[in-house]
């Protein structure tokens, strides 16, 4: 098939893509490098079935394809509040213009929703029928909200138009060619850790989070692409539960670091809970995580120490 990934230069988008030119298909990557890179992708320029095309999906644009993986947005929280009203116009413009196209080719669509459709959850753990509590005048709800009309928008699209849409909610994700500037939790422990700093955790550290490592998101992704009749949303994400401040003490720990630990206040509207509930996800698309979290973040330690040493 030929299949656009938008956001294909990111952190997932670069993974997917690597994917698909495995499985055969034609692959085209559509990034503004905003917090994508051309580093994440430079291995796969050389490859005949991948095109790169430099584009920001708030403007329309013109293409022919089977399948679109719609995953243009940033999304840590330093990224996605440093031009707020420009994310939020991702997640919105961004997201019409790529129903739009799916529209008049019949491409199937599918969406990088997020575990932030959730707010500050107060269901735990996370299912799919739980509509969330979610601040929509707070300092993440550029990204938040612009998540939630990207699905209202797909299900509108699908309803109205027949458009052939799927909606995955994705958590916390882990791995190799994450930034190294990204401002979430993996990757700040891990670069402090590396450098011998403080290692910065927010409120008590009672917070909990889960962490699936990209592969096995990838996998989740192409599956519900492909499964018959079934639009989600779906959550994929790790069930495996960790409170922030034993995730720093493992990180200490896999590094060998001399790293302290040190107490920051919490930032607004920070979710107290993060746990998916995938249920849905195994029994419609046979998905679970595979990489437990001990290797997962010995390759990803790996890649970041690589790069640290690049200077």
């Amino acid at each position: 098939m030929r299949i656009l990934v938008t956001g294909g230069a990111g952190f997932i988008g670069s993974h997917l893509c690597e994917r698909l030119l495995h499985e055969g298909h034609e692959v085209l990557c559509l990034d503004n490098f905003f917090t994508g890179s051309k580093r994440n992708i430079a291995r796969l320029l050389g490859n005949s079935g991948f095109e790169l095309i430099r584009h920001d999906i708030t403007e329309p644009i013109l293409l022919e394809v089977d399948r679109v993986y719609n995953l243009a947005c940033p999304a840590s929280p330093i990224h996605y509040q440093y031009n707020p009203v420009k994310t939020i116009k991702t997640s919105v413009m961004g997201t019409i213009h790529m129903l739009g196209l799916a529209k008049r080719v019949r491409a199937r669509i599918l969406q990088a929703s997020t575990s932030e459709v959730y707010g500050d959850p107060q269901v735990h753990p996370q299912t799919e029928e739980y509509w969330g509590n979610v601040n929509p005048i707070g300092i993440r709800s550029c990204y938040d909200e612009g998540k939630r009309v990207a699905e209202t928008l797909m299900m509108d699209y699908h309803r109205q138009n027949g458009v052939d849409i799927r909606i995955i909610r994705i958590f916390n994700t882990y791995g190799p060619r994450m930034a190294i500037n990204d401002g979430r939790v993996v990757s700040n422990f891990i670069v402090q850790a590396l450098r011998g700093e403080d290692i910065t955790v927010y409120g008590e550290g009672d917070q909990t989070r889960s962490f699936c490592y990209v592969d096995d998101l990838v996998e989740g992704m192409i599956r519900m692409m492909e499964c018959a009749g079934f639009t989600g949303p779906v959550n994929l994400g790790n069930p495996a539960e960790t409170t922030i401040l034993e995730f720093a003490r493992r990180i200490i720990a896999l590094t060998g670091s001399r790293s302290q630990i040190v107490f920051k206040p919490l930032p607004a509207d920070d979710p107290r809970q993060r746990q998916p509930d995938i249920a849905i996800a195994r029994e419609r698309l046979g998905w679970s995580p595979q990489v437990d979290v001990e290797t997962g973040l010995k390759k990803t330690i790996d890649y970041f120490a690589a790069l640290l040493a690049e200077g």
